[in-house]
């Protein structure tokens, strides 16, 4: 095993990206492997350190990154050591994995020596990149000796990496039509393998439904013997502090009320049990899921990365997330507090475009840009298609620019509307925060754009 330096470990990390494919960095198709067996194997060699915690389950297309880092921000108030397995990373790759708080991220000295111990096994059982880092994450956890882990699934769940977990609680904030071509075509299909994640005995958290999900929950839910409670239809124990927790939160998007409304019923699941008896402390649990970004580490949700001019971030990425963005942005524009709205975008080509055209705001400047990701559709095409649709719907399209460039498409958002008070946000792919966050923090000022 060779010996530890910053350049070693990152060719080791450049390496599970290259040789083990990870869907930041190719299609899907090339990098998202089903099923469990060659996990259980791993973890079986690892000595199956899932074991040794108690774990928190939580899946959905949209909403459970935001749920797993406010309630695990809640677990650590409560007096328990709390790790955080989530996905994709935004600017490093040991966001992934922490333990709060304060946040803490999986050592590099960590990562760099298990991916030389297991390369071999890794090898032999040919697995994919989330396997390895889920493996990688769950052995953490039991080496560092956690309480208790809030485990997002990466994509799905029936078949996900992290579904050889018995939790004590299993969440599904919500369904929507994404990443079709794997789990399905209608919201049934693609609640059926969320549901994957219900576990014999027990709860089940469901965070929104739809009349097509609603039948599948409640059937899986008969099948495993799980108690199915809808957030919904709760009266939390804290539902009368949610619009003061929500005015304060520093998570600022409009759609955490809906993920905050199914933390608070998850509170009041746990507390049932006496091992999670420090969720009885309503200030501190109030107080930690108003400052959940700041005491998990957690990135990428309506993040404010500027304030001259302001610059908002989020990841949300299909029609359900986008429709909500947008709308929050026309009635901040509505405010008469901006000058102009600027709309730095990219799309990955899986995506639903012709469905989140029709939700952009038809008053904002277009700048299209291409993360450096295979899956990105090319700024040329987004563009056409986007003006396309302007012809069709009798949209102007003369406030629409492209470039190649993340960088270059910021700076060309910066250098527009030079003598007003612009509104800027940046969305519509993981890829394209992730990439605008480290270029902001490398510029050190906006004078390096």
């Amino acid at each position: 095993m060779g010996k530890y330096s910053k350049a070693a470990y990152n060719r080791k990390i450049e390496a599970i990206f290259v040789r083990f494919p990870s869907v930041q960095k190719v299609p899907f198709g090339d990098a998202y492997k089903p099923g469990l067996e060659h996990m259980m194997k791993f973890s079986g060699l690892l000595g199956d350190p899932h074991k040794e915690y108690r774990t928190i389950h939580i899946a959905g297309t949209n909403g459970k990154g935001s749920v797993a880092n406010m309630l695990a921000s809640a677990l650590a108030a409560a007096g328990l050591k709390v790790g955080l397995y989530t996905s994709p990373h935004i600017e490093d790759f040991r966001e992934r994995a922490r333990i709060l708080s304060p946040p803490v991220l999986i050592p590099e000295e960590y990562v760099y020596d298990f991916l030389c111990r297991y390369e071999e096994d890794m090898d032999t059982l040919d697995l994919s990149f989330f396997e390895i880092t889920t493996g990688l994450a769950f052995k953490w956890f039991a080496d560092e000796k956690v309480d208790v882990a809030v485990i997002e699934t990466g994509l799905g769940g029936r078949l996900d990496s992290t579904n050889i977990i018995t939790p004590d609680l299993s969440i599904i904030t919500s369904i929507a039509l994404d990443h079709c071509a794997l789990l399905g075509d209608t919201l049934e299909a693609i609640a059926a393998e969320k549901a994957g994640i219900f576990k014999p005995g027990v709860p089940a958290l469901v965070g929104e439904y739809l009349p097509e999900t609603r039948p599948v929950f409640e059937s899986r839910a008969r099948e495993t013997g799980s108690t199915l409670v809808c957030a919904e239809e709760t009266g939390p124990s804290l539902g009368g502090r949610t619009e003061g927790i929500l005015n304060e939160m520093d998570l600022r998007g409009r759609y955490q009320a809906k993920n905050l409304r199914t933390v608070l019923a998850a509170v009041d699941i746990l507390k049932e049990c006496p091992f999670y008896s420090g969720l009885d402390d309503t200030e501190a649990v109030v107080d930690a899921l108003e400052h959940t970004a700041e005491r998990a580490g957690f990135h990428g949700r309506w993040e404010r990365i500027s304030d001259h001019p302001t610059v908002i971030a989020d990841i949300g990425h299909n029609p359900a997330a986008l429709k909500g963005n947008f709308a929050q942005l026309e009635e901040m524009m509505a405010t008469g507090e901006y000058s102009s709205l600027i709309i730095v975008y990219a799309i990955m080509a899986d995506k639903d475009l012709a469905g989140i055209m029709p939700l952009m705001p038809s008053g904002a400047t277009y700048i299209f840009t291409n993360p450096k990701t295979r899956r990105a559709m090319p700024e040329e095409e987004l563009t056409a298609r986007y003006k396309a649709f302007c012809e069709e719907e009798g949209r102007p399209d003369d406030k629409v620019f492209h470039t190649p460039s993340v960088r270059q498409a910021l700076r060309k958002a910066f250098g527009l509307d030079k003598g007003g008070n612009p509104l800027i946000y940046v969305g519509g792919s993981t890829y394209l925060v992730s990439e605008a966050v480290r270029e902001m923090g490398e510029s050190k000022s906006l004078q390096g754009f």
